[in-house]
């Protein structure tokens, strides 16, 4: 495989600043940037750097800092311990609850400038700082070497989160989780007097094979900070997988005005059926978002994907569509539904490379790119096809018309296939027999709006679960949460009355491997937040 040398810092950081005409940037200004950058509450950008996608929550540390490398990261953690400070991370800032913004916090570290993509030739594999947003990784390891990882959706969620979480995306189903193709991670602990930087990789033994493995699902803020990830495949001579040459991408809209309680449940339990019938390892390369939005959007929406060099591609999408939506008319999608914005450009099928097709996607997302909106988010696997209860249920709280918000929804996202084949103790990521997943979810933008659509996200997450306490409890029909679509409710007795503690239905059995983890490797709990890994 031919690696190409990727230009120095030096030639990257003067090149971008004579392109952007920063002609009056002088040597010392040039020289201090090597120096991680400390950003203060007068600091002009201060707002930006304390604040992420969810509006709702913000912080007021007393400073930020950005590193620039791992011992950079050592130093700002040491400097920030010695003083007593709690340290919050950030990569990307997509994190749905107060996890990284909050009033406790004292010192903000925002990862955002480790964001290189390279290959590490020592590793033999490719390297990703926890800063680089995902669409950036993207174009970088399929530009460079015609590679990719299976990640997520989102063009602006930094990897730092989405990785430590499990990570997934429309190629899952194909290639599995974002984590099965971890190698290592370079991470900085605080298990001693002092912070120190390792690297731990999938050939670890012992207590660092413990620490690598935490990484694979337990989700980020726990253990340490990672600075960068090893990405290599298991089992392949190739180092990473390649992507598809080309997909086949379709988006269309169903009118609320063609939906009976009838059509609606027999579109949302089709779709359930059809995942629960293509659930295992063989199943079709196809990835499908169905975008239930209320009422008052008009419009529910389902795309789908699929590897057009898959045997019958064509075919096999169409029975497809055909499987999901039956007779129900479906036109060409021309407003937002789900997170997408509109693509009437796709309600036939188009043939597009795979990597116009992932930036399409990617960024055609308003509701989580525009920096006003406030939002509330519960998630759940599902194992099964949907009950007949939890089917009525969703059609009543979609079309309760006390609702008014057209940014209140219930997305289900593919899951199965090639995440299957993992064994569910493998990776921290428990949930590996489920077929899809969902996202309940609303957005808005002021404050006045909270308690309602808090309150109905909440109360129609309870009563969809009413048989297991008001949560997905692991068993027939659900398999607990998604750690990278925090809850905070799921902590709270008031909306969690089934027994069933938070991180199970985060983690299921894997929990008490990573609290032994967390105790050797953070023993003072530097590292924390709302659902962080508890000690034994």
């Amino acid at each position: 495989m031919s690696v190409p040398t990727p230009p120095s810092r030096r030639s990257v950081l003067f090149g971008g600043a004579a392109a952007l005409g920063m002609t009056a940037l002088t040597t010392a200004q040039a020289d201090a940037v090597t120096e991680p950058v400390t950003v203060s509450p007068t600091d002009p950008r201060y707002l930006d750097l304390t604040r992420g996608m969810n509006q709702r929550y913000t912080a007021k540390p007393d400073y930020v800092s950005l590193p620039h490398t791992t011992d950079q990261v050592v130093s700002v953690l040491s400097t920030a311990m010695a003083g007593g400070k709690q340290v919050s991370l950030r990569s990307g800032g997509h994190c749905f609850e107060d996890f990284v913004h909050h009033d406790g916090v004292d010192v903000l570290m925002d990862l955002s400038l480790l964001s290189s993509v390279d290959y590490d030739a020592d590793h033999e594999a490719f390297s990703v700082g926890a800063g680089a947003k995902l669409q950036d990784v993207y174009e970088r390891l399929y530009r460079n070497w015609g590679v990719t990882i299976p990640g997520g959706l989102c063009y602006s969620v930094g990897a730092g989160g989405h990785v430590t979480g499990g990570g997934y995306g429309l190629l899952s189903r194909r290639d599995g989780l974002t984590v099965d193709h971890l190698y290592g991670v370079e991470v900085v602990v605080a298990d001693g007097t002092r912070p120190r930087s390792l690297v731990v990789t999938r050939d670890s033994t012992g207590a660092e094979a413990d620490l690598f493995w935490a990484h694979t699902g337990g989700g980020g803020g726990s253990f340490g900070v990672v600075t960068r990830f090893l990405f290599r495949s298991p089992g392949t001579k190739a180092p990473l997988v390649r992507p598809p040459q080309e997909v086949l991408l379709v988006a269309l809209a169903v009118p609320w005005a063609e939906l009976d309680e009838q059509r609606f449940t027999r579109i949302f339990g089709n779709y359930a059926r059809w995942h629960y019938q293509n659930r295992g390892p063989g199943a079709p390369p196809l990835s499908s978002v169905l975008m239930m939005n209320h009422r008052r959007n008009n419009t529910i929406g389902l795309m789908a994907q699929i590897d057009a060099a898959a045997p019958d591609a064509e075919r096999a999408l169409a029975k497809y569509l055909d499987a999901v939506l039956g007779d129900t008319p479906a036109k060409e999608l021309t407003s937002s539904a789900g997170e997408f914005g509109p693509m009437p450009g796709l309600a036939r099928p188009r043939r597009l490379p795979w990597l116009a097709a992932t930036r399409l996607l990617g960024t055609n997302t308003p509701v989580l790119t525009d920096p006003t909106l406030r939002a509330e988010h519960k998630s759940a696997y599902v194992r099964s096809e949907i009950p007949d209860e939890q089917l009525a249920t969703a059609y009543r709280y979609l079309t309760r018309p006390d609702v008014t918000n057209p940014n209140a929804m219930l997305v289900g996202f593919s899951y199965g296939g090639a995440i299957a084949a993992t064994d569910s103790t493998a990776t921290a990521v428990a949930q590996r027999d489920s077929t899809f997943k969902l996202l309940l979810q609303s957005f808005w933008s002021t404050p006045d709006e909270d308690a309602a659509n808090i309150t109905w996200v909440r109360e129609f997450y309870r009563d969809l679960y009413a048989e297991t306490g008001g949560v997905p409890v692991p068993g027939e029909h659900s398999d607990g949460c998604y750690i990278n679509y925090p809850d905070a409710d799921l902590s709270d007795p008031n909306w969690n009355t089934s027994g069933v503690p938070w991180h199970t239905l985060y983690f299921k059995g894997n929990y008490p491997r990573l609290q032994r983890t967390k105790a050797r490797w953070d023993p003072q709990d530097t590292f924390r937040h709302r659902h962080s890994i508890r000690k034994p």
